[in-house]
């Protein structure tokens, strides 16, 4: 057995329990069957229970959405994975007077965006400034209204159109050419507000039954929970939700991991919004090791999860 696919499937697992710590965006690729699916939809289990103030907030996008809002969903995260047919007024929200669409039905929870290439550009472009601000503005001719859409983003694609791009048990049957307009569905300004980004290869059923690990969800929700609370002791929101200015503060480097992210910045052509994500991600890293500084494993391992850039 390739020991890079075991690699693989390990890394998939930290990625989410990362993510889950601190709101990071996270973007899957993989062949079908790898498990993309099973570790978004377990994502909601790893989470920390909403507080009352975020439980009412959600509750009252819910309350005035065509869903309405059901007391048994009381603190209960939202999931939503709508269908990649659906418009980006959907997606958004709108109407003559405007409600909810996906992105705030998902505020602090989880919205999951499965096969992404499949949603048509423009959708996909809806999400950016939301993915930045946490809110939307739905302006019409005779209403405006602003919803909240603090939302974390968990995306799955396969690698190419026929899915078996990379894969050692089937052989693509996708040109280079077609490969490459599937990948440019997705913008790179939209890719770049993707904190983390990773390859899922396949394993074989036999091995995978061999190497995966028992560990209870129960326990990784104990270490999500416990790097939760550090961060709202420290800056009252999780690591995702940071401003610059606030990096700068909570996110000290010491000289050789500045150097690390230095030449990773370059070899990279990193952005400055990536550069910031990247810290974003050691910090998390940092507090799931209940580390008050952040050193240079840390900044390794999240260039690790941007280096894996989905259109290389």
């Amino acid at each position: 057995m390739d020991l890079s696919q075991v690699q693989g499937q390990h890394s998939a697992r930290r990625a989410l329990e990362i993510c889950a710590s601190g709101g990071h965006n996270l973007l899957m690729s993989g062949p079908p069957g790898t498990g993309k699916s099973m570790l978004a939809n377990r994502l909601p289990g790893i989470l920390p229970p909403m507080n009352e103030c975020q439980a009412l907030e959600t509750a009252s996008i819910y309350s005035i959405s065509s869903q309405g809002f059901q007391i048994e969903n009381w603190q209960t995260r939202p999931f939503r994975a709508p269908h990649h047919t659906l418009s980006s007024v959907a997606l958004a929200g709108g109407g003559s007077k405007p409600k909810p669409g996906e992105i705030s039905l998902a505020h602090n929870g989880v919205l999951f965006l499965d096969e992404l290439p499949e949603y048509t550009r423009n959708t996909l472009e809806v999400l950016r400034e939301p993915m930045e601000s946490g809110k939307i503005q739905i302006s019409r001719a005779n209403d405006s209204q602003m919803f909240p859409a603090s939302f974390q983003l968990i995306a799955a694609m396969n690698p190419c159109p026929c899915g078996y791009n990379g894969d050692k048990q089937h052989a693509c049957k996708c040109t280079q050419n077609q490969i490459q307009n599937y990948h440019n569905r997705l913008s790179s300004p939209f890719l770049d507000r993707i904190d983390m980004q990773i390859h899922m290869p396949r394993i074989p059923s036999i091995e995978l039954a061999r190497t995966t690990e028992n560990e209870k969800s129960a326990d990784v929700a104990d270490r999500v929970s416990a790097a939760y609370q550090i961060q709202n002791s420290r800056q009252f929101c999780q690591n995702a939700r940071l401003d610059n200015t606030q990096v700068k503060k909570f996110c000290h480097l010491d000289t050789p991991s500045k150097q690390l992210l230095t030449r990773a910045t370059d070899k990279l052509q990193l952005s400055m919004r990536a550069y910031y994500r990247v810290l974003k991600i050691s910090r998390t890293i940092a507090d799931l090791q209940n580390h008050q500084t952040i050193q240079q494993s840390h900044i390794a391992e999240a260039i690790n999860y941007r280096q894996q850039q989905i259109n290389n």
